[in-house]
């Protein structure tokens, strides 16, 4: 090898060891909303297609003890990614908390005031004086609330079931439930022989919002933002695999969550797929429109301008 040769490949090896990557050992924690089902069904298809390693990630799921753990280790920089939903994040940077979205799993709300049909509820004015139910503390309560206000319900008993809705609900301990998810829980009581009602809460006042949502904390954003936008290139990716081939997708799944109800988690997941985001971008007016309804009916004490929520990789 002559001397300008040699010079050649130094300067290849130098600028090769310079650019900015993902290398094999960014390993990144990420926090479940709630226990491992078809919702998260995405996450676990790129971790089996090798797409998270692909970006030179190596992702931890973990499933939450409580309703509420996701954002807050997120918040406090023990989580790197949590998924939550577009209205606790609203609530929670409302309240100061340093949380930013990265991207997004679904779409539209999947949320919805869950009742058993035959109970004598058909129209929301029929919860009056009612025991109702919610999942989420600090954010299913708050929901509630603003739904009541819309709808005229001037008086209930709001009861926190965390994750026991349909013991709740079949046990008589409620008469509805704000949490539920019309495409899992609407399966799961279906199987057990009950006819389910519920209100679509963007049909009764509430926007049109994403009902699931990656955040990270400001500070493992600064710190991590090309594992950040490696993890949400590789979901995207995953997304496109799953409507590309849903049956070896929720193989994919099954593999990686042997534990699952093979029946209920088909049969939710057929409802599930048209909801998977479409893409990853945040759209800061229609979030900035549910920010705005928020402070309106008392969901936040103050106005959030949602810029400061959303990122986009390269800014």
């Amino acid at each position: 090898m002559n001397i300008k040769n040699k010079i050649i490949t130094i300067l290849m090896l130098f600028a090769a060891l310079w650019v900015p990557s993902v290398n094999a050992s960014s390993k990144l924690t990420l926090i479940l909303d709630w226990f491992p089902n078809v919702d998260h069904l995405p996450i676990y298809v790129a971790r089996q297609q090798g797409f998270f390693a692909d970006e030179g990630l190596d992702i931890k799921i973990i499933s939450p003890s409580e309703t509420t753990d996701a954002i807050k280790l997120v918040a406090s920089g023990k989580m790197d990614i949590a998924v939550s939903y577009e209205p606790q994040t609203i609530i929670a940077a409302a309240r100061g908390l340093p949380v930013v979205v990265i991207g997004r799993l679904i779409e539209h709300p999947l949320t919805t005031l869950m009742f058993l049909k035959g109970q004598g509820v058909e129209v929301p004015a029929d919860l009056e004086g009612k025991k109702i139910g919610y999942t989420v503390p600090g954010l299913m309560d708050v929901l509630l609330q603003a739904f009541v206000t819309i709808n005229g319900i001037g008086r209930y008993e709001a009861v926190n079931v965390g994750f026991a809705i349909v013991q709740s609900l079949t046990a008589g301990k409620v008469d509805a439930v704000m949490g539920p998810f019309k495409t899992y829980e609407t399966v799961e009581l279906t199987h057990r022989g009950y006819k389910v009602g519920y209100f679509e809460l963007e049909k009764w006042g509430i926007p049109d919002y994403d009902e699931l949502v990656f955040l990270t904390s400001r500070k493992s954003l600064e710190n991590n933002r090309a594992a950040m936008a490696a993890f949400r290139r590789a979901v995207s990716r995953a997304i496109e695999k799953v409507r590309q081939n849903p049956t070896q997708a929720l193989q994919n799944y099954f593999k990686q969550v042997p534990e699952a109800d093979a029946r209920t988690e088909t049969d939710a997941f057929r409802l599930t797929l048209p909801y998977y985001a479409g893409n990853q971008k945040l759209d800061h007016r229609r979030w900035q429109r549910f920010a705005d309804f928020a402070l309106q009916y008392g969901l936040i004490g103050k106005k959030v301008d949602v810029k400061s929520v959303l990122w986009t990789p390269g800014k």
